[in-house]
Order: structure tokens, then C-alpha cells, then sequence
């Protein structure tokens, strides 16, 4: 059998940085130490990524790729409050597999120009899409809100979606379960559409509760 080429070093060196920037925070981790862990010279690793920077960069890249695809999955069709449920449980997933941005945001924002420029844009794109969220669920008549109401509730769930990780790890630094704090975020984010819903939506709203937090 032939066998299958190994992985890229680009890739493995992404790979693992972002394990080691995932655990420690992006912050604590040197490239001596992402070369140490995948048992290369600290010139290999120069010789694909010219510092941590560009490591940071190309991981940022992917996930911008990722969380705008992401972003822009609920506009192609009307939704339901199943759909946003699901919508933001991919999100939230999303938003763990590179949870060391969130975690340590304002420092990197601080440090890197280009994080700062297209984070911007992350934010506004899903403050842009829980608009359009609860706007599709007030024109089925399943939520009854105004502009004003619109436009605080939008903001809030883009605040408390950019913000939760860092609440979770401040809550419990050492010991932050993947399928807990999901649960919670996408659980608390539905809450506050919640209060709108209502008929048939607020009773799927209450039944898809008992149900997700049951199952993590």
C-alpha cells in the first residue's frame, strides 16, 4: 500500500502553535518553545515563518476564513429559533478552536494592526447578522421587537458572544470544559431573544432549552 505523504511543516508548525497558544495564552508561548515541541531546529521554523508574528497571522487568517463562512450562513435563507440555536452553537465552536484571540484580545488587538483592522470587521459582521437574525423572526411573526429594541438586542448578543470566553476563564481558569462552556454561551445568547418571542416560538424556545442543556 502506498503510503500517504506526512503532514506540511507549515501546517504542523500552525498546528501546534496553536495547541501551545490555546493552553498557555499566545502571550507565553516563544517560538523556541513551538520549535522544542515539534522537535525542529528554531532555523526550520524561521526558514516557513519569519517569527511569531506570521504564525499568529496565518492562524488569524484561518480563522477569519472560517467564522465569516460561519457569519454568513444564516442570510441565505429564513430562520427559525431552531436555526439560530444551531447558528450559534457553530459559532461558539468556532470561537473555541481559537479560543487564545478571545482570551487574550485586548493584548493582541494592542500589539497587531492587522488584527485590530479585521477583528473590527468580525464584529460588526456579527452584529450584522444577529440583526438580521431577529429581524427574520419578527417579519414570521414569531418575535414582536422595534428598531430601537433591535438595535440593543443585536449589540448585546455580539458583546456577550465576543466576551464569554473571557468570562468563562475568569470563572474557572484551570478547568474550562469544551461542551459546558458552549452550552452556556449559546444558551445565555438565546436567553435574551427569549423575552421577545413569542406563541410557538417561545414554547420551541423553552422545549430546545430543556433539551440542549440536558445533553451537555
Amino acid at each position: 500500500m502506498e503510503r500517504k505523504p506526512g503532514r506540511r511543516t507549515p501546517e504542523r508548525i500552525m498546528e501546534v502553535s496553536l495547541k501551545l497558544f490555546n493552553d498557555f495564552g499566545e502571550h507565553n508561548v516563544t517560538t523556541a518553545v513551538i520549535a522544542d515541541e515539534l522537535n525542529i531546529s528554531p532555523g526550520n521554523l524561521y526558514y516557513h515563518f519569519h517569527g511569531k508574528d506570521e504564525i499568529l497571522e496565518a492562524l488569524f487568517a484561518r480563522f477569519e476564513q472560517e467564522v465569516e463562512g460561519i457569519l454568513s450562513a444564516p442570510a441565505r435563507r429564513p430562520v427559525n429559533v431552531e436555526d439560530i440555536w444551531l447558528f450559534l452553537h457553530l459559532l461558539f465552536e468556532g470561537i473555541w478552536r481559537y479560543r487564545f484571540l478571545y482570551r487574550d484580545l485586548s493584548d493582541l488587538l494592542s500589539r497587531n494592526r492587522l488584527l485590530e483592522t479585521h477583528f473590527k470587521r468580525i464584529v460588526e459582521h456579527k452584529q450584522r447578522t444577529a440583526r438580521a437574525l431577529c429581524e427574520g423572526l419578527v417579519a414570521l411573526g414569531q418575535m414582536r421587537a422595534d428598531d430601537s429594541e433591535l438595535h440593543a438586542l443585536s449589540t448585546n448578543m455580539t458583546a456577550t458572544a465576543t466576551c464569554w470566553l473571557s468570562f468563562e476563564y475568569v470563572r474557572n481558569p484551570r478547568h474550562m470544559v469544551q461542551s459546558e462552556v458552549l452550552a452556556r454561551g449559546t444558551y445565555h445568547v438565546m436567553c435574551m431573544i427569549a423575552p421577545y418571542l413569542g406563541g410557538d416560538a417561545r414554547m420551541l424556545f423553552r422545549r430546545l432549552a430543556r433539551e440542549y442543556l440536558t445533553r451537555n
